[in-house]
Protein backbone atom coordinates (compact mmCIF):
# COMPACT_ATOMS: atom_id res chain seq x y z
CA UNK A 1 0.00 0.00 0.00
CA UNK A 2 2.71 1.89 0.62
CA UNK A 3 4.51 1.67 -2.46
CA UNK A 4 1.33 2.46 -4.21
CA UNK A 5 1.01 5.45 -2.16
CA UNK A 6 4.21 6.68 -3.10
CA UNK A 7 4.21 6.19 -6.81
CA UNK A 8 0.26 7.93 -6.96
CA UNK A 9 2.13 10.81 -4.99
CA UNK A 10 5.06 10.68 -8.11
CA UNK A 11 2.22 10.51 -10.60
CA UNK A 12 0.51 13.07 -9.08
CA UNK A 13 3.58 15.57 -8.75
CA UNK A 14 4.57 15.06 -12.58
CA UNK A 15 1.34 16.15 -13.28
CA UNK A 16 1.12 19.10 -11.54
CA UNK A 17 4.45 20.51 -13.12
CA UNK A 18 3.47 19.28 -16.81
CA UNK A 19 0.30 21.34 -15.77
CA UNK A 20 2.44 24.24 -14.39
CA UNK A 21 4.49 24.85 -17.77
CA UNK A 22 0.83 24.51 -19.84
CA UNK A 23 -0.10 27.33 -17.63
CA UNK A 24 3.12 29.79 -17.77
CA UNK A 25 3.10 29.05 -21.92
CA UNK A 26 -0.38 30.33 -21.93
CA UNK A 27 0.54 33.55 -20.21
CA UNK A 28 3.78 34.01 -21.95
CA UNK A 29 3.53 37.03 -24.83
CA UNK A 30 3.88 35.16 -28.12
CA UNK A 31 7.08 34.93 -29.30
CA UNK A 32 6.62 33.76 -32.55
CA UNK A 33 4.48 36.77 -33.77
CA UNK A 34 7.98 38.15 -35.08
CA UNK A 35 8.57 34.89 -36.59
CA UNK A 36 5.18 34.80 -38.91
CA UNK A 37 6.23 38.14 -39.98
CA UNK A 38 9.34 36.98 -41.18
CA UNK A 39 7.87 34.36 -42.66
CA UNK A 40 5.35 36.31 -44.82
CA UNK A 41 6.65 40.51 -44.94
CA UNK A 42 8.31 42.06 -41.87
CA UNK A 43 7.33 45.30 -43.29
CA UNK A 44 3.98 46.87 -44.98
CA UNK A 45 3.84 45.70 -48.40
CA UNK A 46 2.41 49.37 -49.45
CA UNK A 47 3.46 52.14 -47.36
CA UNK A 48 2.01 55.50 -48.40
CA UNK A 49 3.06 56.72 -51.88
CA UNK A 50 5.64 53.47 -51.95
CA UNK A 51 8.18 55.30 -49.91
CA UNK A 52 8.92 53.70 -45.94
CA UNK A 53 9.43 56.33 -43.55
CA UNK A 54 12.44 56.02 -41.22
CA UNK A 55 12.79 57.12 -37.63
CA UNK A 56 15.93 56.82 -35.54
CA UNK A 57 15.70 56.74 -31.31
CA UNK A 58 18.15 57.05 -29.21
CA UNK A 59 21.36 58.71 -27.57
CA UNK A 60 24.70 59.83 -29.03
CA UNK A 61 25.13 56.00 -30.65
CA UNK A 62 21.84 56.89 -32.20
CA UNK A 63 23.03 59.70 -33.65
CA UNK A 64 26.23 58.08 -35.30
CA UNK A 65 24.13 55.44 -36.61
CA UNK A 66 22.21 57.95 -38.64
CA UNK A 67 25.49 59.17 -40.03
CA UNK A 68 25.79 55.62 -41.16
CA UNK A 69 22.45 55.34 -42.37
CA UNK A 70 21.91 58.33 -44.49
CA UNK A 71 25.43 56.95 -46.16
CA UNK A 72 24.03 52.98 -46.94
CA UNK A 73 20.68 54.54 -48.23
CA UNK A 74 21.68 57.42 -49.97
CA UNK A 75 20.63 56.50 -53.75
CA UNK A 76 17.73 54.00 -52.35
CA UNK A 77 14.23 56.21 -53.18
CA UNK A 78 12.11 53.66 -51.07
CA UNK A 79 13.65 55.16 -47.94
CA UNK A 80 13.41 58.63 -46.55
CA UNK A 81 15.10 58.89 -43.33
CA UNK A 82 14.72 61.59 -41.32
CA UNK A 83 17.70 63.77 -40.39
CA UNK A 84 16.87 64.12 -36.90
CA UNK A 85 17.38 61.40 -33.68
CA UNK A 86 14.40 61.56 -31.16
CA UNK A 87 16.33 61.55 -28.02
CA UNK A 88 15.92 58.74 -25.76
CA UNK A 89 17.32 59.12 -22.29
CA UNK A 90 19.20 56.52 -20.74
CA UNK A 91 17.32 53.30 -19.18
CA UNK A 92 18.90 53.55 -15.98
CA UNK A 93 18.54 57.28 -15.50
CA UNK A 94 16.22 59.20 -13.28
CA UNK A 95 13.01 59.62 -14.22
CA UNK A 96 12.86 57.12 -16.67
CA UNK A 97 8.80 57.04 -16.02
CA UNK A 98 7.94 60.47 -17.43
CA UNK A 99 10.75 60.15 -20.10
CA UNK A 100 8.91 57.09 -20.94
CA UNK A 101 5.84 59.77 -21.32
CA UNK A 102 7.77 61.95 -23.54
CA UNK A 103 8.93 59.62 -25.88
CA UNK A 104 5.44 58.18 -25.92
CA UNK A 105 4.17 61.20 -27.18
CA UNK A 106 7.13 61.76 -29.71
CA UNK A 107 6.29 57.92 -30.80
CA UNK A 108 3.09 59.19 -31.46
CA UNK A 109 3.69 62.96 -33.00
CA UNK A 110 5.73 61.24 -36.12
CA UNK A 111 4.90 59.06 -38.57
CA UNK A 112 6.98 56.42 -39.41
CA UNK A 113 7.34 52.73 -41.17
CA UNK A 114 10.46 51.18 -39.73
CA UNK A 115 12.24 52.70 -36.32
CA UNK A 116 15.95 51.77 -35.56
CA UNK A 117 16.39 52.10 -31.62
CA UNK A 118 19.68 52.23 -30.33
CA UNK A 119 20.21 53.09 -26.82
CA UNK A 120 22.85 52.22 -23.89
CA UNK A 121 25.35 54.68 -23.93
CA UNK A 122 24.73 55.96 -20.04
CA UNK A 123 23.23 52.80 -19.04
CA UNK A 124 26.41 51.89 -16.52
CA UNK A 125 25.11 53.90 -13.34
CA UNK A 126 23.23 52.82 -10.38
CA UNK A 127 19.50 52.72 -10.63
CA UNK A 128 17.38 54.04 -7.57
CA UNK A 129 15.03 51.29 -6.68
CA UNK A 130 11.25 51.47 -5.64
CA UNK A 131 12.27 52.12 -1.72
CA UNK A 132 14.58 55.04 -2.84
CA UNK A 133 18.13 52.93 -2.61
CA UNK A 134 20.62 52.81 -5.02
CA UNK A 135 20.67 49.78 -6.57
CA UNK A 136 24.55 48.27 -7.47
CA UNK A 137 25.45 48.31 -11.18
CA UNK A 138 24.82 45.51 -12.41
CA UNK A 139 22.95 43.13 -9.22
CA UNK A 140 20.56 41.02 -9.93
CA UNK A 141 18.47 43.53 -8.45
CA UNK A 142 19.61 45.98 -11.21
CA UNK A 143 19.56 43.45 -13.86
CA UNK A 144 15.62 42.71 -12.79
CA UNK A 145 14.95 47.18 -13.08
CA UNK A 146 16.74 47.09 -16.10
CA UNK A 147 14.49 44.62 -17.38
CA UNK A 148 11.61 45.99 -16.64
CA UNK A 149 12.59 49.61 -17.60
CA UNK A 150 13.47 47.58 -21.37
CA UNK A 151 9.71 46.04 -21.50
CA UNK A 152 8.10 49.58 -20.56
CA UNK A 153 10.15 51.32 -23.17
CA UNK A 154 9.91 48.81 -26.24
CA UNK A 155 5.70 48.82 -25.30
CA UNK A 156 5.60 52.29 -25.88
CA UNK A 157 6.63 51.28 -29.76
CA UNK A 158 3.81 49.01 -29.81
CA UNK A 159 1.30 51.92 -30.46
CA UNK A 160 2.33 51.89 -33.76
CA UNK A 161 2.22 49.86 -36.39
CA UNK A 162 5.58 50.06 -37.30
CA UNK A 163 8.76 47.29 -38.07
CA UNK A 164 11.29 48.02 -35.49
CA UNK A 165 15.26 47.20 -35.51
CA UNK A 166 16.33 47.12 -32.15
CA UNK A 167 20.37 47.67 -31.98
CA UNK A 168 22.56 46.28 -29.19
CA UNK A 169 25.64 47.83 -27.64
CA UNK A 170 28.46 47.12 -29.02
CA UNK A 171 31.91 45.94 -27.39
CA UNK A 172 33.49 48.47 -24.68
CA UNK A 173 37.02 49.79 -24.26
CA UNK A 174 36.88 49.06 -20.39
CA UNK A 175 36.37 45.38 -19.18
CA UNK A 176 34.22 45.97 -16.38
CA UNK A 177 31.64 48.10 -18.48
CA UNK A 178 32.48 45.15 -21.47
CA UNK A 179 30.63 42.55 -19.22
CA UNK A 180 27.60 44.69 -18.18
CA UNK A 181 26.97 45.50 -22.22
CA UNK A 182 27.00 41.22 -23.07
CA UNK A 183 24.54 41.09 -19.85
CA UNK A 184 22.55 44.16 -21.51
CA UNK A 185 22.64 42.85 -24.60
CA UNK A 186 21.46 39.65 -23.68
CA UNK A 187 17.98 41.81 -22.47
CA UNK A 188 17.64 43.54 -25.02
CA UNK A 189 17.94 40.37 -27.63
CA UNK A 190 15.02 38.20 -25.78
CA UNK A 191 12.86 41.40 -24.78
CA UNK A 192 13.11 42.24 -28.54
CA UNK A 193 12.32 38.67 -29.28
CA UNK A 194 9.43 38.63 -27.10
CA UNK A 195 7.90 41.73 -28.43
CA UNK A 196 7.84 41.14 -32.12
CA UNK A 197 10.74 42.93 -33.04
CA UNK A 198 14.28 41.90 -34.67
CA UNK A 199 17.34 42.36 -32.72
CA UNK A 200 20.68 43.69 -34.47
CA UNK A 201 23.92 42.23 -32.88
CA UNK A 202 26.63 45.26 -33.09
CA UNK A 203 28.88 43.36 -30.55
CA UNK A 204 30.76 40.61 -32.96
CA UNK A 205 31.55 43.27 -35.69
CA UNK A 206 34.14 45.01 -33.71
CA UNK A 207 36.02 42.04 -32.04
CA UNK A 208 39.60 41.06 -32.93
CA UNK A 209 40.45 37.06 -33.74
CA UNK A 210 40.33 36.93 -29.92
CA UNK A 211 37.04 38.58 -29.25
CA UNK A 212 38.48 41.24 -27.58
CA UNK A 213 37.96 45.25 -28.27
CA UNK A 214 40.31 46.55 -30.40
CA UNK A 215 40.05 50.25 -31.67
CA UNK A 216 40.99 49.16 -35.25
CA UNK A 217 39.45 46.77 -37.50
CA UNK A 218 38.50 46.32 -40.85
CA UNK A 219 36.02 48.44 -42.95
CA UNK A 220 33.13 47.40 -45.50
CA UNK A 221 36.23 47.44 -47.90
CA UNK A 222 38.74 45.36 -46.07
CA UNK A 223 40.75 47.97 -45.40
CA UNK A 224 41.96 48.30 -41.73
CA UNK A 225 40.72 51.26 -40.70
CA UNK A 226 40.49 53.20 -36.67
CA UNK A 227 36.71 52.19 -36.12
CA UNK A 228 36.35 53.69 -32.33
CA UNK A 229 37.49 56.76 -30.41
CA UNK A 230 39.86 56.94 -27.59
CA UNK A 231 37.32 56.74 -25.40
CA UNK A 232 36.95 53.37 -25.94
CA UNK A 233 32.63 53.82 -26.68
CA UNK A 234 32.06 56.23 -29.23
CA UNK A 235 32.71 55.74 -33.47
CA UNK A 236 34.79 57.32 -35.90
CA UNK A 237 32.70 57.90 -39.48
CA UNK A 238 34.28 54.69 -40.71
CA UNK A 239 32.67 52.33 -37.52
CA UNK A 240 29.00 54.46 -38.08
CA UNK A 241 29.33 53.41 -41.60
CA UNK A 242 30.24 49.83 -40.65
CA UNK A 243 27.96 50.03 -37.55
CA UNK A 244 24.91 50.67 -40.22
CA UNK A 245 26.27 47.73 -42.17
CA UNK A 246 24.73 45.61 -39.54
CA UNK A 247 21.35 47.34 -39.71
CA UNK A 248 21.38 47.28 -43.82
CA UNK A 249 21.88 43.44 -43.66
CA UNK A 250 18.44 43.09 -41.68
CA UNK A 251 16.53 45.79 -43.95
CA UNK A 252 17.46 44.79 -47.07
CA UNK A 253 15.72 41.29 -47.27
CA UNK A 254 13.03 42.62 -45.72
CA UNK A 255 12.35 45.66 -48.51
CA UNK A 256 13.02 42.36 -50.85
CA UNK A 257 10.45 40.38 -49.33
CA UNK A 258 8.28 43.34 -48.64
CA UNK A 259 8.09 44.07 -52.41
CA UNK A 260 7.65 40.33 -53.63
CA UNK A 261 4.57 39.82 -51.23
CA UNK A 262 3.14 42.79 -53.30
CA UNK A 263 2.09 40.64 -55.62
CA UNK A 264 0.28 38.14 -53.63
CA UNK A 265 -3.45 37.51 -54.16
CA UNK A 266 -5.80 39.33 -51.79
CA UNK A 267 -2.15 41.04 -49.98
CA UNK A 268 -3.62 44.43 -50.24
CA UNK A 269 -6.58 46.31 -50.68
CA UNK A 270 -8.53 46.35 -54.45
CA UNK A 271 -6.80 50.23 -55.45
CA UNK A 272 -3.54 48.98 -53.93
CA UNK A 273 -3.65 45.59 -56.25
CA UNK A 274 -5.30 47.59 -59.21
CA UNK A 275 -2.33 50.15 -58.94
CA UNK A 276 0.63 47.39 -59.07
CA UNK A 277 -1.06 44.41 -61.16
CA UNK A 278 -3.95 46.77 -63.96
CA UNK A 279 -4.58 43.05 -65.29
CA UNK A 280 -5.88 41.92 -62.19
CA UNK A 281 -8.51 44.25 -61.65
CA UNK A 282 -12.25 43.59 -61.03
CA UNK A 283 -13.90 43.96 -64.37
CA UNK A 284 -17.08 45.62 -64.88
CA UNK A 285 -20.11 43.43 -65.31
CA UNK A 286 -22.01 43.28 -68.65
CA UNK A 287 -25.19 44.75 -69.59
CA UNK A 288 -26.99 41.51 -69.31
CA UNK A 289 -24.88 40.35 -66.55
CA UNK A 290 -27.71 39.74 -63.50
CA UNK A 291 -24.69 41.57 -61.55
CA UNK A 292 -24.46 44.70 -63.27
CA UNK A 293 -26.14 47.76 -61.81
CA UNK A 294 -29.79 48.14 -62.21
CA UNK A 295 -30.73 44.73 -62.22
CA UNK A 296 -33.56 43.02 -60.97
CA UNK A 297 -33.11 41.31 -58.27
CA UNK A 298 -35.55 38.67 -59.37
CA UNK A 299 -32.87 37.97 -61.94
CA UNK A 300 -30.66 36.98 -59.29
CA UNK A 301 -30.10 33.48 -59.21
CA UNK A 302 -32.68 31.58 -57.44
CA UNK A 303 -32.18 30.46 -53.87
CA UNK A 304 -32.11 26.61 -53.40
CA UNK A 305 -32.87 24.59 -49.80
CA UNK A 306 -29.34 22.96 -48.82
CA UNK A 307 -29.97 19.25 -46.71
CA UNK A 308 -30.93 20.40 -43.57
CA UNK A 309 -29.08 23.45 -43.44
CA UNK A 310 -30.51 26.71 -44.13
CA UNK A 311 -30.36 28.00 -47.51
CA UNK A 312 -27.34 28.52 -50.13
CA UNK A 313 -27.66 30.15 -53.70
CA UNK A 314 -27.60 27.52 -56.96
CA UNK A 315 -24.32 27.48 -59.48
CA UNK A 316 -24.24 30.58 -60.94
CA UNK A 317 -23.71 31.67 -64.54
CA UNK A 318 -21.69 33.18 -66.87
CA UNK A 319 -21.80 36.68 -67.88
CA UNK A 320 -21.46 38.01 -71.49
CA UNK A 321 -17.84 38.23 -71.13
CA UNK A 322 -17.45 34.95 -69.93
CA UNK A 323 -17.16 36.06 -66.08
CA UNK A 324 -18.42 34.06 -63.26
CA UNK A 325 -20.28 36.06 -60.83
CA UNK A 326 -19.69 35.86 -57.42
CA UNK A 327 -21.81 33.59 -55.23
CA UNK A 328 -21.67 33.52 -51.85
CA UNK A 329 -24.29 31.40 -49.53
CA UNK A 330 -24.42 30.17 -46.24
CA UNK A 331 -24.68 27.32 -44.03
CA UNK A 332 -27.17 27.43 -41.11
CA UNK A 333 -25.47 24.70 -38.60
CA UNK A 334 -27.73 23.37 -35.52
CA UNK A 335 -25.50 23.02 -32.20
CA UNK A 336 -26.23 22.49 -28.51
CA UNK A 337 -25.11 25.55 -26.59
CA UNK A 338 -23.48 24.88 -23.13
CA UNK A 339 -26.69 25.65 -20.99
CA UNK A 340 -27.92 22.29 -23.14
CA UNK A 341 -30.19 24.13 -25.42
CA UNK A 342 -30.54 23.80 -29.12
CA UNK A 343 -29.08 26.71 -30.97
CA UNK A 344 -28.16 27.65 -34.40
CA UNK A 345 -24.56 29.38 -36.20
CA UNK A 346 -24.47 30.45 -39.32
CA UNK A 347 -21.32 29.96 -41.20
CA UNK A 348 -20.93 32.80 -44.72
CA UNK A 349 -19.20 30.68 -47.74
CA UNK A 350 -17.64 33.13 -49.70
CA UNK A 351 -16.90 32.56 -53.43
CA UNK A 352 -15.52 35.16 -55.35
CA UNK A 353 -16.01 36.06 -59.09
CA UNK A 354 -13.84 34.31 -61.00
CA UNK A 355 -12.32 35.60 -64.81
CA UNK A 356 -13.02 34.13 -67.66
CA UNK A 357 -9.24 33.44 -68.48
CA UNK A 358 -9.26 31.25 -65.37
CA UNK A 359 -12.72 29.32 -66.48
CA UNK A 360 -10.98 29.14 -69.72
CA UNK A 361 -7.85 27.36 -68.00
CA UNK A 362 -9.89 24.62 -65.73
CA UNK A 363 -12.10 23.89 -68.84
CA UNK A 364 -8.64 22.88 -70.54
CA UNK A 365 -7.45 20.79 -68.24
CA UNK A 366 -10.57 18.88 -67.27
CA UNK A 367 -10.67 17.89 -71.34
CA UNK A 368 -6.64 17.18 -71.08
CA UNK A 369 -7.95 14.21 -68.82
CA UNK A 370 -5.75 14.90 -66.22
CA UNK A 371 -8.65 14.88 -63.82
CA UNK A 372 -7.44 13.56 -59.89
CA UNK A 373 -8.96 10.87 -58.17
CA UNK A 374 -11.40 12.18 -55.94
CA UNK A 375 -11.47 11.40 -52.19
CA UNK A 376 -14.66 11.31 -50.69
CA UNK A 377 -15.52 11.61 -46.51
CA UNK A 378 -18.19 12.13 -43.56
CA UNK A 379 -17.40 15.14 -41.22
CA UNK A 380 -19.24 16.54 -38.31
CA UNK A 381 -22.65 17.71 -38.74
CA UNK A 382 -24.02 15.45 -42.15
CA UNK A 383 -21.52 17.44 -44.32
CA UNK A 384 -19.38 16.19 -46.98
CA UNK A 385 -16.04 16.56 -47.49
CA UNK A 386 -14.28 16.01 -50.83
CA UNK A 387 -10.77 16.42 -52.27
CA UNK A 388 -8.91 15.88 -55.63
CA UNK A 389 -5.55 13.87 -55.67
CA UNK A 390 -4.37 14.28 -58.75
CA UNK A 391 -2.23 11.07 -60.20
CA UNK A 392 1.10 11.72 -61.41
CA UNK A 393 1.85 10.22 -65.07
CA UNK A 394 -1.01 8.12 -65.55
CA UNK A 395 -3.88 10.45 -67.34
CA UNK A 396 -6.15 7.08 -67.71
CA UNK A 397 -6.90 7.09 -64.10
CA UNK A 398 -8.61 10.66 -63.98
CA UNK A 399 -11.19 9.09 -66.83
CA UNK A 400 -12.79 6.59 -63.81
CA UNK A 401 -16.21 7.38 -62.26
CA UNK A 402 -15.07 8.84 -58.62
CA UNK A 403 -16.49 5.92 -56.95
CA UNK A 404 -14.10 2.88 -58.66
CA UNK A 405 -11.43 5.03 -58.10
CA UNK A 406 -8.42 2.96 -55.75
CA UNK A 407 -8.74 6.32 -52.99
CA UNK A 408 -12.72 5.85 -52.99
CA UNK A 409 -12.73 1.85 -52.71
CA UNK A 410 -10.03 1.77 -50.42
CA UNK A 411 -10.47 4.65 -48.05
CA UNK A 412 -13.88 5.00 -48.18
CA UNK A 413 -15.31 2.22 -48.77
CA UNK A 414 -12.97 -0.43 -47.10
CA UNK A 415 -12.35 -2.72 -50.07
CA UNK A 416 -9.03 -5.06 -50.62
CA UNK A 417 -8.03 -4.46 -53.62
CA UNK A 418 -7.20 -7.24 -55.89
CA UNK A 419 -3.70 -7.73 -56.50
CA UNK A 420 -1.88 -7.90 -59.70
CA UNK A 421 -0.22 -11.54 -60.93
CA UNK A 422 3.52 -11.16 -60.28
CA UNK A 423 3.31 -7.51 -58.29
CA UNK A 424 4.66 -6.79 -54.57
CA UNK A 425 1.43 -7.54 -52.51
CA UNK A 426 0.83 -10.89 -54.93
CA UNK A 427 1.01 -13.29 -51.85
CA UNK A 428 -0.43 -16.57 -54.14
CA UNK A 429 1.54 -19.65 -53.48
CA UNK A 430 2.48 -20.85 -56.13
CA UNK A 431 2.83 -17.45 -58.06
CA UNK A 432 0.89 -17.12 -60.86
CA UNK A 433 2.53 -15.83 -64.62
CA UNK A 434 2.38 -12.13 -65.33
CA UNK A 435 -0.53 -11.82 -68.19
CA UNK A 436 -0.39 -8.75 -68.33
CA UNK A 437 0.49 -7.12 -71.67
CA UNK A 438 3.64 -4.86 -70.41
CA UNK A 439 4.86 -8.86 -69.23
CA UNK A 440 4.37 -10.12 -72.59
CA UNK A 441 6.21 -7.50 -74.51
CA UNK A 442 9.01 -8.81 -71.99
CA UNK A 443 9.26 -12.46 -72.94
CA UNK A 444 12.31 -13.01 -74.62
CA UNK A 445 11.49 -14.20 -78.57
CA UNK A 446 11.31 -17.73 -79.08
CA UNK A 447 14.57 -19.43 -80.47
CA UNK A 448 14.25 -20.62 -84.14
Amino acid sequence: MNALTRQFRIWRTMASVMLAILVAAAFVPCAWAGEDDQAGTFLTSFPDNDVYQVSVFGDDFARGLLGGLTVAFNSDVRLNIQKQVTPIAGIAMPNFDSKISALEKAIAAQPFNIAIVMTGQDDRVSIKGADGKRLPIGSEAWMIEYTRRVDRMMRAFKTRNAAVYWVGIPNLGRSDANDLAQRINDVLRERAYLNGYKYVDSYQGFTDENGAYSAYGPDLEGAIRLLRLRDGVNFTDAGNRKLAHFVEKELRPDLIQAKANRNLPLLGAEPEQAKINPGNAVKTPGPSSPMAPGADAAAQAPIVRAKGYGSTPASSATDSTGDQKEDNGKIVLKLVGQNGREETQTIQIVRPAIPASVVALMARREASGQRGDLLVDQIAGGLTLMSSISPSGNRDRGRLSPTQAPYFRLLVKGERLQPKPGRADDLIWPPKPDTTSDAKTAEPPPRG
